[in-house]
């Protein structure tokens, strides 16, 4: 069942994410989860959604929510893409996914596995740090294969 705040949220995304040249193909607001989650999903009808399309559509959004008071108590604003890569690439994505879960797969055996599952810490020009229930995994740029987010989570 929608919540009855989507329409009025709906009303005030879709001009914003017009201005951006961006389009609202989803609102869901889950109040079971403290504090609640508004999730809005964009598309950007030229390109494929990028990060910098959701970082613009989140700062203009939040800025017309708070000025609107539809939602008067404290929630978070996650801005997402179907389209979005769940893989990390770029530095700004490694700061920006910091504290998020990940999967790092290496190209061979290290330690003795190829998967490596906790909460990424950072990236330098050496390693790829996470935090395994406490415990800080360091793990070599050279026999990465690929860093993505874990949403099994």
């Amino acid at each position: 069942m929608t919540h009855p705040l989507v329409p009025q949220i709906i009303d005030l995304a879709i001009p914003v994410a017009e201005e951006l040249g961006l389009e609202v193909v989803g609102v869901v607001f889950h109040t079971n989860q403290r504090p609640p989650v508004l999730r809005v999903d964009i598309r950007n009808p030229q390109q494929d959604t990028g990060l910098n399309d959701c970082e613009r559509m989140s700062r203009a959004l939040e800025a017309s929510l708070d000025g609107s008071d539809i939602i008067p108590d404290a929630y978070v604003l996650e801005v997402s893409s179907p389209g979005i890569s769940r893989q990390l690439t770029t530095d700004r994505e490694y700061l920006s996914f910091k504290g998020f879960p990940v999967i790092v797969f290496t190209s061979q055996p290290y330690d003795g596995q190829q998967e490596w599952i906790g909460q990424l810490i950072r990236r330098d020009e050496i390693s790829v740090y996470l935090n395994q229930k406490g415990r800080v995994i360091e793990i070599p740029r050279t026999l990465i294969s690929r860093v993505q987010l874990n949403e099994s989570r």
